[in-house]
């Protein structure tokens, strides 16, 4: 086999003042994208791109640290966690990714079959509510097949320690039975009242916090990923529920 041409372009920029996320913390940005034939003469390619927004300024190191450290885990789940940098981290996912990919190869290698995948992460932080911030995960990945799968992934952090904040942490005990009436609710609206796609719904009494939520100015966002609570072809379902319906859940008012 030869060795694959790769395309890589690295970004690291500069920090910039982050307008919506983690009040008045500064971000700079990793990016990476290559492509990499899977063997000369054949079109077939492994396509990865990464770009992540993680925080540099705007709280002390350690706070700082604590946040890059739960965006890279969310990311990359990586079995020995991150390494010291963004770039690090990113590269050591990259490397097991193109592993696979040529590991996959040559075990239908003569097959004649193409072999395309695409692996893409892009992390961003996306709103804001008093001391809490928001950072979503989106993902594609390809490994062929009719199609590929689309995440989103939400994560809560605290701006003032940078720990992660699970939902039992943020709502008040009790929450889960009178804030899952909340989203069912707001189901039919989310799904733009589409009586086909309500329809489709596995089992609607069943939807409820699930631990993928994210914060706004708007309220409170639940995640629910492809086949979780209804069939693919709807996509990623999401349901925001306003914060003055929540208002008597929260552990902080």
């Amino acid at each position: 086999m030869t060795d694959p041409v790769m395309k890589k372009v690295f970004l690291a920029a500069a920090a910039v003042l982050l307008a919506v996320g983690c009040q008045s913390l500064r971000t700079a940005n990793y990016s990476d994208e290559q492509a990499i034939p899977l063997e000369e003469g054949r079109t077939d390619s492994l396509l990865l791109s990464v770009s992540l927004d993680y925080p540099v300024k705007g709280a002390s190191q350690e706070v700082l640290d604590k946040i890059t450290t739960g965006i890279l885990s969310a990311a990359f789940d990586l079995e020995d966690g991150p390494s010291a940098t963004v770039e690090e981290t990113a590269t050591r996912y990259e490397d097991n990714i193109k592993d696979e990919y040529f590991n996959e190869f040559e075990q239908t290698e003569g097959k004649g079959d193409i072999l395309s995948w695409e692996d893409r992460i892009n992390g961003y932080f996306s709103g804001k509510w008093s001391r809490y911030t928001s950072y979503m995960i989106e993902y594609y990945g390809y490994r062929g097949g009719a199609h590929g799968m689309n995440t989103m992934t939400p994560i809560v952090f605290d701006v003032k320690t940078g720990e992660t904040v699970p939902e039992e942490a943020f709502f008040a005990d009790g929450f889960r039975k009178p804030v899952a009436a909340l989203i069912q609710a707001r189901l039919p609206e989310a799904l733009d009242n589409d009586q086909e796609a309500i329809g489709a719904i596995f089992e609607p009494s069943l939807v409820g916090p699930n631990g993928f939520y994210e914060v706004s100015k708007d309220g409170v966002t639940w995640y629910w990923q492809p086949y979780d609570i209804a069939p693919y072809y709807l996509g990623v379902i999401s349901v925001t529920v306003p914060w003055a319906e929540l208002k008597p859940y929260l552990r902080e008012n």
